[in-house]
């Protein structure tokens, strides 16, 4: 599927998010690569994305962390890409007619030969992509890192750490296509977090009575995961704290009694003005998704805590009676502004309320 981001900045961590999976991305932006790669900026194992398309590649790295340019780094992944291409045209096209399934062709092709193949492609909707991106068994972060990088050294270049007092509290994940600057917030703010398969059973990460439990992001659509919801709605009924991002979002409101649908272009970019609910505070996030909930399909125990100002679509949900909420913006950023990382806060203070 061609989508397109709207970041000026944080290209690495947009190749690198599993969230992307499957996805040729087309970034707005009419430069890509002048602060070259970073190995601390990788948010996953390796690219995930399935084609990048830039206006231009910039040959140089002007910066003192890179460790090479873009364009090595995007051969040597053997990423396929393309530069040379009008973005913000194709961008007013997929805005116009909605994100659709394309292919990035080489040499001398027919295009009706390319619009075919394009046909050919597995549409988004129904599509679980979850089990390609997810680890395959369980492991402690960082003391094992399950593919996602290494663990804390560059936990302070984008926010500083927020210990707590008293013991850590044990958080178990699941992993929906986990970036890693998730599990350094979380470990940043005092916790433990033992990571779990997608396909993993609500009683495997009960047994370790974790304090909380996080569903993470992840690509593909929320509607095609009855396992993950199923799993979530387990969760839900035990009272344990639930802390839902992005596709994590999506499952835990179809747990709660929502149901999902796919927006015509998505959200994803840096730069996406969310309004909380209660307060009229307004916050720019970063974002990545191309299906959302319907208002609508929600029960009355779940309240509304977040909308998106450019659409009016839900960014943020609470259960009223259970201590659970989510948000389908990314509080952790990498890339984008930190304005929502008061979200691992509260989480931290559900758990604390939990163990009184």
């Amino acid at each position: 599927e061609v989508v397109f981001n709207t970041s000026m900045t944080g290209y690495q961590e947009v190749l690198t998010d599993p969230s992307y999976a499957g996805q040729i991305v087309t970034m707005t932006s009419p430069q890509i690569g002048n602060y070259g790669v970073a190995a601390e900026d990788t948010e996953s194992r390796g690219p995930q994305v399935a084609g990048f398309v830039m206006r231009d590649a910039s040959p140089m790295a002007s910066n003192w962390r890179a460790d090479g340019t873009l364009r090595d780094y995007l051969t040597d992944n053997g990423v396929v890409a393309i530069t040379g291409i009008d973005t913000r045209a194709l961008t007013r096209v997929l805005r116009t007619a909605g994100v659709m399934r394309g292919v990035i062709g080489t040499g001398h092709v027919d295009p009706d030969e390319l619009v075919a193949e394009a046909g050919r492609v597995t549409p988004m909707a129904g599509l679980d992509l979850v089990r390609t991106v997810s680890c395959t068994e369980s492991f402690d972060w960082p003391a094992a890192d399950g593919g996602l990088g290494s663990g804390l050294e560059p936990e302070g270049f984008r926010l500083p750490p927020q210990r707590r007092a008293g013991r850590p509290l044990r958080i178990a994940a699941y992993d929906f296509g986990l970036k890693r600057n998730i599990l350094r917030r979380l470990v940043a703010h005092g916790c433990e977090v033992k990571v779990f398969p997608a396909a993993a059973l609500a009683d495997e990460l009960l047994a370790i009575e974790p304090d909380g439990v996080f569903l993470s992001n992840g690509p593909g659509d929320p509607a095609a995961l009855p396992y993950a919801v199923t799993a979530a709605r387990a969760v839900l009924e035990a009272d344990v704290p639930v802390f839902g991002i992005c596709l994590g979002h999506q499952v835990l409101a179809q747990a709660m009694g929502g149901t999902t649908y796919k927006l015509k272009f998505g959200h994803r970019g840096a730069n996406h003005p969310v309004k909380q609910v209660s307060t009229g505070q307004v916050e720019i996030t970063s974002q990545n998704h191309g299906f959302a909930v319907d208002p609508a399909s929600l029960p009355d125990e779940v309240e509304v805590t977040h909308l998106n100002l450019y659409d009016g679509t839900v960014e943020g949900l609470r259960h009223t009676r259970h201590p659970a909420f989510c948000v389908q913006y990314h509080p952790e950023a990498s890339p984008g502004p930190h304005d929502a990382d008061y979200l691992f806060s509260r989480f931290l203070e559900a758990m604390d309320r939990r163990a009184v």
